[in-house]
């Protein structure tokens, strides 16, 4: 087998296999995340967010049904309903009732457009900055913010994915060691991260020296560069297993009303866990919410994914708020592209892809609250003021923490490569 031209999922199977015959466990999720080498550079911003949750509507979030309202136009609204905030003169989606309270710690980025029309494209570019290519996997957002900001808290993860798909958090070029760790479900926790009870002490400590052995030998006749990206596995696994840090992963140690108030379901647990995280040091925490796909049915499967991201998303804007940790903690509400304005009535009344116009959510992290950025006609057809494209989004992220866009990383292949690509952030939008 030729290791230096074996693919990354080639090199993880190998990996968590090697880790199960030598552990008797599973160490898959931290084969994601070893522990990073120091940052490029420190944040440089003047009251630099610490840490950010971005949270992905996956199947393209219908803006007029939820943050980009036109009150009175009945022929896009249909029949969604607008609400006050907790702003005046900002109205929201009466889907968003929880959320149109929260308004005042808000930017509505309601002039988003993008180039990309379809879910796979769409979404590689809201998450990564660049547009899909043959030849390169670009790295995570994530990945990026790891590598240019490094780990808070160098025992547990700094990046870690919640209810997604483990293949699209992984570091692209950077490799796997700024990839972020999978959870599917946020009620259980880091999986395989503790001993089995069922193997002692003395045996555990054991298989780790003779996995040790093993790796020296393996790594003597294996000089790869993707296989060195694993070596810290075994120690840093432990570390991992044996941290105190390792309690933030565990939602049963919240009170039940406090997981009462974030609501019941995944993605809202997703938003409780996602704090907790935040509270031990983790740098960056995506939240998947699925299911936004609404060629067909609209006005019924909007209410019921706005009710997810209400109950979620409130709660997390108010803990934040009542622990004092908004102000350090980016919050991002993103989706692959909008809905179209024309409502398709041989389809149950759906909503087709629409990447010309759609709105994002900024909250915390150094933003100021209480205001829309960008504008789009009456019909919600077009931006027609401060067009943001997603580069210019994550490239916003980078700035509330701190980190520079202009900073290039080479690629293995010699190529260079900056966080957001040529997007620029929105300085406005900063107290």
């Amino acid at each position: 087998m030729n290791f230096h031209s074996a693919d990354e999922f080639t090199r993880r199977e190998l990996m968590i296999k090697m880790a199960k015959s030598a552990f008797g466990l599973s160490l898959a999720p931290m084969l994601g995340n070893s522990i990073a080498t120091a940052a490029d550079f420190a944040p440089g911003r003047a009251r630099a967010a610490k840490s950010v949750i971005f949270l992905m509507m996956e199947g393209g979030m219908s803006h007029l049904d939820t943050w980009d309202v036109k009150p009175g136009n009945d022929k896009v609204m249909g029949d969604t309903k607008v609400i006050d905030t907790s702003v005046d003169g900002i109205k929201l989606s009466e889907n968003l009732p929880k959320s149109a309270k929260q308004m005042q710690h808000m930017v509505l980025m309601n002039g988003m457009s993008t180039t990309q029309g379809a879910h796979e494209q769409g979404r590689y570019l809201m998450e990564r900055s660049y547009t899909m290519r043959g030849t390169i996997v670009h790295p995570a957002l994530g990945s990026w913010v790891m590598r240019l900001a490094g780990k808070r808290n160098t025992n547990i993860p700094g990046f870690v994915s919640i209810s997604g798909d483990p293949n699209l958090v992984n570091g692209g070029f950077m490799g796997a060691k700024f990839a972020g760790v999978p959870i599917g479900d946020p009620n259980s926790g880091l999986q395989d991260s503790l001993k089995p009870g069922s193997i002692s002490e003395e045996d555990f400590t054991k298989r780790l020296k003779l996995a040790d052995s093993l790796n020296k030998q393996f790594h003597t006749v294996v000089n790869s560069p993707a296989i060195r990206d694993h070596e810290g596995l075994y120690t840093d696994a432990l570390r991992i297993m044996r941290c105190e840090d390792l309690k933030a992963f565990d939602l049963t140690k919240e009170p039940t009303e406090v997981k009462d108030a974030y609501g019941p379901s995944r993605f809202a647990q997703g938003c409780l866990l996602a704090r907790r995280l935040v509270e031990h040091g983790v740098r960056f925490i995506q939240v998947s919410h699925g299911g936004w796909d609404t060629h067909y049915d609209n006005f019924t499967i909007v209410p019921a994914r706005s009710k997810d991201l209400d109950d979620g998303l409130s709660a997390l804007l108010a803990d934040l708020n009542r622990r004092g940790m908004l102000e350090e903690t980016l919050v991002v509400v993103a989706t692959e592209f909008g809905r179209t304005p024309e409502i398709v009535s041989e389809h149950k009344d759906g909503r087709d892809h629409y990447p010309k116009a759609f709105s994002c959510v900024l909250a915390g992290g150094g933003i100021k609250g209480g205001q829309t950025y960008g504008k789009t006609d009456p019909n919600g057809s077009k931006v027609i003021e401060n067009l943001t494209s997603p580069q210019d989004l994550n490239a916003t992220i980078a700035h509330a923490l701190g980190l520079s866009t202009d900073q290039v990383i080479i690629s293995p292949s010699g190529r260079p490569f900056t966080v957001a690509d040529k997007g620029k952030p929105v300085t406005t939008l900063f107290a």
